[in-house]
């Protein structure tokens, strides 16, 4: 069976302490192992103020999720995500193969210079 590359973003709610988010975060992923995904790569963005406010939440505790897996394990997790009463939103995007091989062998950007300090007039 082929297995495709995704991006899962999802916001948890504000109120979630810090075991809470690592729980929830945690459960997530299992479900996802456990309909047959692999994780790649997962990065909790922290507590950020939302674009617009979503069902009177004004910021969200970003999640970004990437994964391989098939297409029902991806629609599955999707179901679960909708369902679950912790994730305010998510949006799970497909990702491009040779867009991901070419971004990792594009080498790393430059830091950016260094603010330099104010003038005296």
């Amino acid at each position: 069976m082929m297995k495709t590359d995704y991006e899962v973003t999802y916001i948890l709610r504000p109120q979630l302490e810090e075991a809470e988010v690592e729980e929830r975060s945690g459960a997530i992923a299992d479900l996802l192992r456990r309909g047959g995904g692999e994780i790649t790569w997962l990065e909790k963005l922290g507590k950020k103020r939302l674009a617009y406010e979503i069902a009177d939440l004004r910021e969200g505790i970003y999640v970004v999720m990437r994964f391989r897996s098939d297409g029902a394990a991806a629609h599955e997790l999707e179901r679960q995500l909708r369902l679950n009463e912790d994730v305010v939103r998510a949006l799970m995007v497909k990702l491009d193969r040779q867009a991901l091989a070419a971004a990792a062998a594009a080498p790393p950007a430059p830091p950016p210079p260094a603010p330099s300090s104010p003038t005296p007039v």
